[in-house]
């Protein structure tokens, strides 16, 4: 469970994270390849929101296998923690490649440590 907790808290900041550029902070350069210096243009703004639907979704399901809350069936959860690691996984790898290099040395750590929280959970350890 302490695992799940952490998940749910680092997706928490991820989750302000977006809803600040969404909602036109200058922080471009650590997001969406980091292409914008600043203000990110609408369509990425919105992107950003849709992120923190994306961030509840998977928090959802890592606090349901993490058994703190009872969402989804059992076998559903199970499987599901394995296809946000997986997705985690991909977005370490995004983050590691970008152009921007303050994407790459805050974001990809950022994006570790939340692979590797779920991949805990999936596992069963937490």
């Amino acid at each position: 469970m302490p695992f799940a907790i952490a998940f749910v808290v680092l997706c928490g900041v991820l989750v302000l994270f977006q809803l600040a550029l969404a909602l036109g902070a200058p922080w471009g350069r650590l997001a969406w390849g980091g292409q914008h210096d600043g203000r990110l243009p609408r369509r990425l703004r919105v992107g950003s929101l849709m992120s923190i639907v994306i961030y509840a979704f998977l928090a959802s399901i890592i606090l349901d296998r993490g058994g703190v809350i009872a969402l989804y069936p059992a076998g559903f959860s199970t499987v599901a923690a394995w296809v946000v690691v997986g997705f985690l996984a991909l977005g370490v790898l995004m983050n590691a490649v970008s152009r921007s290099r303050s994407e790459r040395f805050t974001m990809t750590p950022v994006a570790l440590v939340l692979a590797g929280l779920a991949l805990l959970v999936a596992l069963g350890i937490g």
